[in-house]
C-alpha cells in the first residue's frame, strides 16, 4: 500500500506531500490546481517515460518519492532485495525517481541505485493505473482479450512458447526445402572436407612434435658433435686419454685433493670440500648425459623424409582449413568440430526432411491442443463476466443495458500463420486462436453494437469502471489509481460510480484505491479526502500547504465548491446530504463481492 507521495518541481508542483491511506482516497482540485500531477507523479515513480519538459519552470529536477508499506515475504520484496535495495523495519519501501531539466533519469529502490525497469517491474506487482486513454484503450479487440483472459486467470506463457516453437519448426523445414540444392553443395563440401581431415587422422599438438623431430635429424651431424666438444670438456677425450687438455673432471679432483689434506682442520673449509665434491659428481654426470646424447643421434635420411612428408599433409590441412594470424593444427580441429555441427543443421536427406515435418507437425498439434483449451476457457468466462458486467451497469444507471463479451474463431487472414483448430482454420497467433470482442447494447430497442462504435464517452467510463469491480478478485495489486474516468457522468450515474468506487476499496486484496475526480457524488464516497489547491497568490506553484486532508466543515466547503462552484449555504447543504447519503450507503454496502472470476480447470 502507498503511505505517501512526494512530488517536486513536477509540472505546477513545487512541493507537495501526500498522506495516502487504506480505502478510497479522492483527490480533487480546481482545474489547473496540479491534481492531474499526483497521478504524472505515480507514473514517473513507478517507471513511466522521463519528459524534461514536465520539469518545473526554474528548477533543475523534479523528483519523486513514494514509501510504501509491502509484504516482506511477496515477489516485490524478492525483487527489491535482488537490486540491491532493502526495506526500512522490514515491511517499508522507499522508492525514488528523479528526472533533470536535461532529461536524464534515475531511480533509486530501497536506498538502492537501480535501473529505471526495475520500477516497472514493481509497479506489475504494486499498482494499476487507469485513465481516460484506458477507455480508448478498451475499444481495441487486443485490450477486449486481456480483460477476458484476466478475468478467467489464463496465463499465455505456455501457450506463446508451443507457438513460437511451431514456428521455428516451420520456419526451419521451409528454410531446408527452399535451400535444398545450395545447402547441397555446402554439404559436399563439409563432407569432403572432414573426410579429408579423418583419413589424415591428426593428432593433438602433432605438428609442434613432427617440427621438434625434424629439426633434431635434419641437425643431427652438429648436435653429435657439440655433445661429444662438451663430454670431452667435463671429462676428457676417452679416445685419446694421454692429450695434455685439462678436463673439468681432472680439475676439480685436484682441488678436492689438495683440500682433502687440510681435512677436520677447519669445519668452514671442511663444508666447502663438500661442495667441491657435489661439483664433481655434478660433471660426472653431465659428462656421461652427454655421451649418451650423442650416442643416441642418428642421421636417418629416410626417417627424416617421413617427418616431411607428414608435416607437409597437415600443413596443407591448416591452410586449407584455418584463417587467421597464426594458424596451426588446432584450428583444423575446431573447424572440424563445427561443419560436423552444420553437417547435422543442413541435412537435406529424405529421412532428415521427414524428421522436421515430424517435429513440425508435433509442435503444430501441440498448439492445437492448447487453443482449444484456451478457447473453452474463454467461452466459460466470457458468459460469466458478461452477465457480471451487465449487473453492474444496472447499478450505475444503466438499467436497461446489457454486456455481452463474444469469443469467436479468428479468420483467417492471407499471410499470417494458420492452423485448424476444432474443426476451423483459424489464425493463430502468440495470444492464441480467438477473437474476443465486447459488446453493448444501451437500452432494450437498441442494437447490440462493439464498444468502439455504440458506447458514449460517460457509457465508455461506466463500462470500464462495471469491468474493474468485476476483476476486482483477479488483479492482485494493492493499489489501484483512477485518473477522471469518471469523465462524461453525472447526476445519478456520478452516484453509482463513487458506489462502485467505493465497494472496489473493500473488495478482498485491495487495500487502496485513489482517484482523481472532479465529480462531488464521487468525492462523498471517499475515506480519505485530498485537496489540491491554487496558490492564493496567484502563483502557478503549489506547495505542501496547498495539499490538505480536508474533514468535517473544510470536506463539506470543498463538496460545495465541486457542486456548484461557490460554498453558498445552499450548496453547502446540498454537500451535506451528500455526504450524508454516501455514509449511510456506505455503512449498508456488503464488503464481499457477489461474483469472483471464473477459474476452470485445464
Amino acid at each position: 500500500m502507498l503511505e505517501q507521495l512526494r512530488i517536486r518541481g513536477l509540472g505546477v508542483i513545487d512541493d507537495a506531500t501526500l498522506q495516502l491511506g487504506p480505502g478510497l482516497t479522492v483527490v480533487t482540485g480546481e482545474t489547473g490546481a496540479g491534481k492531474t500531477m499526483v497521478v504524472s507523479g505515480l507514473l514517473l515513480l513507478f517507471g513511466g517515460r522521463a519528459d524534461a519538459a514536465r520539469v518545473r519552470a526554474g528548477s533543475e529536477q523534479a523528483a519523486v518519492d513514494g514509501l510504501l508499506e509491502i509484504d516482506p515475504a511477496a515477489a516485490a520484496a524478492e525483487r527489491v532485495r535482488d537490486a540491491g535495495g532493502v526495506l526500512d523495519d522490514g515491511t517499508s519501501l522507499v522508492l525514488r525517481r528523479t528526472v533533470s531539466s536535461a532529461g536524464r533519469s534515475r531511480a533509486h529502490v530501497g536506498g538502492a541505485a537501480t535501473p529505471v525497469a526495475v520500477l516497472g517491474e514493481l509497479a506489475e506487482q504494486l499498482l494499476a493505473v487507469h485513465g481516460q486513454s484506458d477507455q480508448l484503450r478498451l475499444a481495441r479487440p487486443s485490450e477486449q482479450r486481456a480483460v477476458l483472459d484476466r478475468y478467467a486467470g489464463i496465463d499465455l506463457t505456455d501457450f506463446a512458447a508451443a507457438f513460437a516453437e511451431w514456428r521455428a519448426a516451420v520456419e526451419r523445414l521451409d528454410e531446408r526445402r527452399s535451400r535444398i540444392g545450395e545447402l547441397r553443395r555446402e554439404a559436399d563440401f563439409l563432407s569432403h572436407g572432414l573426410a579429408e581431415i579423418e583419413a589424415a587422422a591428426p593428432l593433438p599438438g602433432e605438428d609442434v612434435d613432427l617440427a621438434a623431430a625434424a629439426s633434431r635429424l635434419a641437425h643431427a651431424d652438429a648436435l653429435r658433435i657439440a655433445a661429444r666438444q662438451a663430454h670431452d670438456a667435463l671429462l676428457g677425450d676417452a679416445d685419446d686419454p694421454l692429450a695434455e687438455s685439462a678436463d673439468v673432471a681432472a680439475l676439480l679432483g685436484t682441488a678436492r685433493r689438495a683440500l682433502e689434506q687440510q681435512a677436520d682442520a677447519d669445519p668452514e673449509l671442511d663444508e666447502l670440500t663438500a661442495r667441491v665434491r657435489e661439483l664433481a659428481a655434478l660433471a660426472t654426470e653431465l659428462g656421461t648425459d652427454f655421451s649418451a646424447y650423442a650416442a643416441g643421434l642418428d642421421a636417418d635420411p629416410e626417417r627424416l623424409a617421413e617427418l616431411e612428408a607428414r608435416r607437409a599433409v597437415l600443413t596443407a590441412l591448416v591452410r586449407k582449413y584455418v584463417d587467421g594470424p597464426e594458424p596451426d593444427l588446432a584450428g583444423v580441429a575446431d573447424w572440424s568440430g563445427r561443419a560436423a555441427a552444420r553437417l547435422a543443421e543442413i541435412d537435406v536427406s529424405d529421412e532428415a526432411l521427414a524428421a522436421l515435418a515430424a517435429r513440425r507437425d508435433e509442435a503444430a498439434a501441440r498448439v492445437v491442443d492448447l487453443a482449444v483449451d484456451l478457447s473453452k476457457r474463454r467461452a466459460a468466462a466470457a458468459a460469466e463476466l458478461g452477465s457480471a458486467v451487465t449487473a453492474e451497469l444496472s447499478g450505475l444507471a444503466m438499467a436497461g443495458a446489457s454486456c455481452a463479451i463474444i469469443v469467436r474463431p479468428r479468420a483467417v487472414v492471407a499471410g499470417t500463420p494458420a492452423l485448424e483448430v476444432d474443426g476451423t482454420d483459424r489464425s493463430v497467433g502468440p495470444d492464441g486462436a480467438d477473437d474476443v470482442e465486447i459488446v453493448l447494447q444501451s437500452h432494450a430497442d437498441a442494437p447490440a453494437l462493439p464498444l468502439a462504435r455504440g458506447a458514449s464517452g460517460g457509457e465508455l467510463s461506466r463500462v470500464m469502471l462495471a469491468i474493474e469491480v468485476c476483476l476486482a478478485g483477479a488483479d492482485p495489486v494493492p493499489t489501484m489509481v483512477f485518473d477522471e474516468v469518471d469523465a462524461g457522468v453525472g447526476g445519478r450515474a456520478a452516484v453509482e460510480v463513487g458506489r462502485r468506487l467505493a465497494r472496489l476499496a473493500r473488495r478482498a486484496r485491495r487495500p487502496q484505491v485513489i482517484v482523481v475526480t472532479h465529480l462531488a457524488q464521487v468525492a462523498a464516497y471517499a475515506d480519505t479526502h485530498v485537496v489540491v489547491d491554487k496558490r492564493a497568490d496567484g502563483d502557478a506553484g503549489v506547495t505542501a500547504s496547498d495539499v490538505r486532508v480536508v474533514t468535517g466543515d473544510d470536506r463539506v466547503a470543498e463538496l460545495a465548491r465541486m457542486l456548484s462552484g461557490t460554498a453558498s449555504e445552499t450548496a453547502r447543504q446540498h454537500a451535506r446530504e451528500l455526504l450524508d447519503d454516501a455514509i449511510a450507503d456506505r455503512r449498508d454496502a456488503p464488503t464481499k463481492p457477489r461474483r469472483t472470476p471464473v477459474k476452470t480447470k485445464r
